[in-house]
């Protein structure tokens, strides 16, 4: 770590208040010594890592860190506050600070020096020196673990006379005592874990070695860890899994491989949690292995749901379980309804009528390849519904909940219950196998459970309930909807219009953005005139944020960064291909003024897009589908109309500040990171 820490970079007396402005404080020290190339575009990438989960730790600990383009090498910052500074963590303010900042490539070797440091932050010693160190040198060099210099001991003085011992004396034999046998030591309890985070480079070493140190002062458990950090991973030997009484899952990014780890007892929460509460964990493995439970059992892990964090409520995740099967959604929507559309776009509007092309297609005619495309697609769009629900069950209650979720899915079109419909069966057979999951069966059966039991009862429930339970008034409830998008028009069809496009532009792509987006597609499973109104409303305001971002810095660069600047070309391609995300880096380096400027442009098109009366059959391409839109004169209208409403709201704001020192060519940033703070986003990027 010699080259990572130097006095340079260490503040004992950092004087900011807020973890904002002791990112920048430290960043400011790598700026100097030249591992840090762009300040702002560093801090952004910070506050992008920060707003995926607070880095602050038990004990007085905040670990802000990312990997990141502008930094040249592993570079490591250390700062102590005498007042605090929040950093998220549960017992309250951090007085030692460590910012890390990783090259986007950083080596093997660098990461796995950074995974040390995290490793002794559980040191109580190390965090009493930290706290007590007055000298920046000495600081830097307890962190590298520098051993100090040896200090060579006196030789002892020979002494004059030899010292004359007693002679021994003979006497009596004594008696030897019996030999007892020592006593067998008692079985340690053994566990494996896996820790994880998304960065990969300190939660998850400081969750093993808490882990570990937890193991040891129990003294008759055994823990070995798996890390799964940036480094790569090296994989327990399977005579270690094998031999293991129970498991521990603490991760924030999905655990690789975990089928190795079936048929044990498992805990699995969030990494923070194997950080803050190790004794707690491992005395919920060794509860379940006493009851017999396993992962295909009560203990089962789930893919979005992190049962170690106790900040997540049922609401959370249920979004989660929701934007799971959404997630999975969209590939098949953008695949089929753009092979849909190209087919219209190349047959007309009546190729929906032509022939099966396995019975009859002709190669030289134009209509029969407009009829493939358009065949192709419908297939590829009738796994909506089923791939939704599927994989809803699949957040909820990993891989046994596939089976009835795709069934229920399937169901839901047989009736014409549609999206809808696909929503309450994806829940109903995740909630299903999690009830079924939570009975204590018989070792003996515990290998067919997840691959004959589960699947067979979870199924006949789910279709059961389908079918004659809450079907038909699911299938009423969407016809209803389709009924009210259809009737949709003048003051009612602009309001609407308004809220998508607001909902599109609030957070950029993250679950309110997603909600909108799902509401339009699931209207193009059975399409009308009032659901392709909405999916045009929907693209069309998606693609305003990016393109008003690249048009400000295009007309006003001195406001922006030269980092900004450089995101302000890629976010041209990014906004005309309906890509919502292109704004990301604008909104994380300045929320409170790209955020309403652009959910003021998004309404605006959303608006106007509804109005037209424009339509899309299309779920996706941006302006590369717009000879498949309706009125699509009107349609680019209504974008730019928003696109030029968002880049006046954001050059007005963006204007209103005060200038940056540097006159606004690289420094233009905002009035708050004057202060020496950084603005939070309010969603991850």
């Amino acid at each position: 770590m010699s080259e990572m820490i130097t006095a340079d970079l260490v503040d004992l007396d950092l004087s900011a208040d807020t973890k904002e402005a002791a990112a920048r404080a430290l960043a400011e020290r790598m700026i100097a010594q030249g591992r840090v190339t762009d300040l702002d575009g560093f801090l952004a990438d910070v506050a992008a890592r920060e707003a995926q989960m607070p880095t602050g730790l038990d004990g007085g600990i905040g670990i802000p860190h990312c990997r990141s383009e502008h930094v040249t090498e592993p570079t490591l910052a250390f700062g102590r506050s005498a007042d605090g500074i929040d950093f998220g963590a549960p017992d309250g303010p951090a007085d030692l600070i460590f910012l890390i900042a990783a090259p986007a490539g950083a080596d093997d070797a660098h990461l796995t020096i950074l995974s040390s440091l995290a490793r002794q932050l559980m040191d109580e010693d190390f965090k009493a020196a930290l706290r007590t160190a007055t000298d920046a040198e000495a600081t830097a060099a307890l962190i590298r673990g520098d051993e100090p210099e040896p200090t060579p001991e006196p030789e002892p003085e020979p002494s004059a006379e030899p010292e004359s011992r007693p002679e021994p004396t003979a006497g009596p034999e004594p008696t030897p005592e019996p030999e007892t046998a020592p006593a067998a030591p008692a079985a340690k309890f053994k566990i494996v874990a896996v820790t994880s985070c998304p960065t990969g480079i300190a939660h998850t070493y400081m969750a093993a070695e808490s882990l570990e140190k937890a193991g040891r002062d129990a003294g008759d458990v055994e823990v070995v860890v798996e890390t799964q950090g940036s480094a790569g991973f090296t994989r327990l030997a399977p005579e270690v899994i094998a031999g293991a009484d129970g498991v521990i899952f603490a991760h924030d990014v999905p655990v690789r491989e975990k089928d190795r780890f079936a048929g044990k007892p498992t805990v699995d929460v969030g990494v923070k949690a194997g950080i803050n509460r190790p004794a707690e964990l491992i005395g919920e493995v060794r509860d379940k292995a006493a009851r017999g439970e396993t992962m295909s059992g009560a203990a089962s892990a789930t893919p979005v749901d992190r049962a170690g964090d106790a900040g997540d409520g049922y609401g959370t995740k249920l979004r989660k379980w929701l934007m799971s099967g959404v997630s999975y959604m969209v590939p098949f929507v953008a695949a089929g309804g753009l092979l849909i559309a190209l087919g219209f776009a190349i047959g007309g509007y009546t190729i929906n009528k032509a022939p099966s092309v396995a019975e009859h297609f002709v190669w030289t005619q134009t209509d029969s390849w407009a009829a493939l495309l358009f065949q192709v697609g419908s297939v590829a769009f009738a796994f909506l519904v089923p791939v939704l629900a599927g994989f809803i069950a699949y957040g909820m209650a990993d891989r046994p909940g596939l089976v009835p979720g795709f069934v229920g899915g399937s169901i839901a079109l047989t009736i014409n219950a549609g999206f809808l419909g696909g929503l309450a069966a994806g829940l109903i057979a995740g909630g299903v196998v999690m009830a079924i999951q939570k009975v204590n069966v018989p070792p003996v059966l515990r290998g067919i459970m997840p691959v004959v039991v589960i699947p067979l009862i979870s199924s006949a429930v789910v279709g059961f309930l389908m079918f004659l339970v809450i079907g038909k008034p699911i299938a009423s409830l969407q016809r209803a909807l389709t009924d009210w998008l259809n009737s949709l028009s003048g003051a009612n069809a602009i309001i609407l219009g308004i809220i998508l496009g607001l909902m599109m532009c609030f957070d950029l792509g993250g679950p309110l953005n997603k909600v909108a987006y799902a509401f339009a597609v699931g209207g193009l499973a059975n399409p009308t005139e009032g659901s392709l109104k909405v999916m045009a409303a929907v693209m069309a305001a998606g693609m305003v944020p990016p393109l008003a971002m690249a048009l400000a810095t295009t007309v006003r660069g001195r406001l922006f960064t030269k980092t900004e600047r450089e995101n302000g070309k890629a976010a041209w391609v990014l906004g005309a291909s309906f890509i919502t995300e292109g704004a990301i880096p604008f909104a994380a380096a300045d929320p409170l003024r790209v955020i309403p400027a652009s959910m003021a442009g998004g309404a605006v098109t959303g608006a106007l897009s509804m109005a037209f009366g424009c339509t899309l059959r299309a779920p996706h391409g941006g302006i590369f589908v717009v000879p498949l839109i309706g009125n699509p004169f009107l349609y680019l209208i209504a974008v730019a109309a928003g696109v030029c409403v968002s880049t006046a709201l954001v050059v007005i704001l963006k204007g209103m500040r005060k200038p940056a020192p540097e006159g606004g060519a690289d420094g233009a940033g905002d009035a708050t990171a004057q202060k020496g703070e950084e603005p939070k986003i309010p969603v991850a990027a």
